[in-house]
């Protein structure tokens, strides 16, 4: 009967980390989709991602009353307990993760109406660095690998930089040409959910980190430097 009772709840957290990483399968999906709705101008793909986001609000909801109903019903402890505090978490910060990537796909959508603008591609290298950052981290994650969770959130910083690279570079055009304002003004919006992003990936690395630690990652994490007042 003991085994039984084990071997019930082992599947209740291998269903809890399957449903995690099925989470962030479709938040990586939105994000990419996202990046690709600025790079080819796709209006249809942008509402693709922004109509799919509602699919991980519901997965959000899901996973959430598992898991409460595996802390009342098993009582779980030690990593076990980790497991599951750190799946309400990460499940949180992947919701996140796809309104930001859904606020990129409404503003790509818009921007899609504009001539050439000759700051997409830093834009889509910012993208493209976050995405393979949230990518790494869900493999940390899924891996339970602690190591490769703190290089993900010592990496962070790159990003920072890369924010504070494409707003200079954005105001620099602004500056010069007062018709770069609008398409500007979105540009750095996006940018900003880009390094929203980057900070929620660094969220989950600690989070993996955690459940197999059983302590916080730590406070000291390199940043970049600020350039600008924060673009909410």
């Amino acid at each position: 009967m003991g085994e039984h009772i084990v071997s019930a709840f082992d599947h209740d957290l291998e269903k809890i980390e399957a449903r995690i990483s099925e989470m962030g399968g479709l938040a990586e999906e939105l994000l990419a989709g996202a990046l690709t709705s600025i790079e080819t101008r796709d209006t249809s793909l942008a509402e693709q991602v922004t109509a799919r986001d509602k699919k991980l609000d519901q997965m959000e909801m899901e996973i959430e009353e598992f898991a409460t109903k595996v802390i009342a019903l098993r009582a779980p402890m030690a990593q076990d307990l980790r497991l599951v505090i750190a799946a309400l978490k990460i499940c949180t910060t992947l919701e996140r993760i796809g309104d930001l990537s859904k606020n990129i796909a409404k503003r790509a959508a818009s921007i899609s109406k504009l001539g050439p603008l000759p700051t997409t591609p830093s834009i889509i290298r910012m993208g493209r660095a976050t995405q393979a950052q949230l990518s790494e981290v869900l493999s940390a994650y899924s891996g339970h690998d602690t190591k490769a969770a703190v290089a993900v959130w010592r990496k962070d910083v790159d990003i920072d930089e890369m924010y504070n690279a494409m707003f200079r570079e954005v105001v620099t055009y602004m500056m010069e040409d007062n018709r770069m304002i609008g398409a500007g003004s979105q540009l750095l919006f996006i940018a900003k959910n880009l390094e929203r992003i980057g900070d929620h990936t660094t969220h989950i690395a600690e989070m993996a980190y955690y459940i197999q630690e059983g302590a916080p990652l730590g406070d000291d994490r390199p940043k970049g430097e600020p350039v600008s007042p924060a673009i909410d």
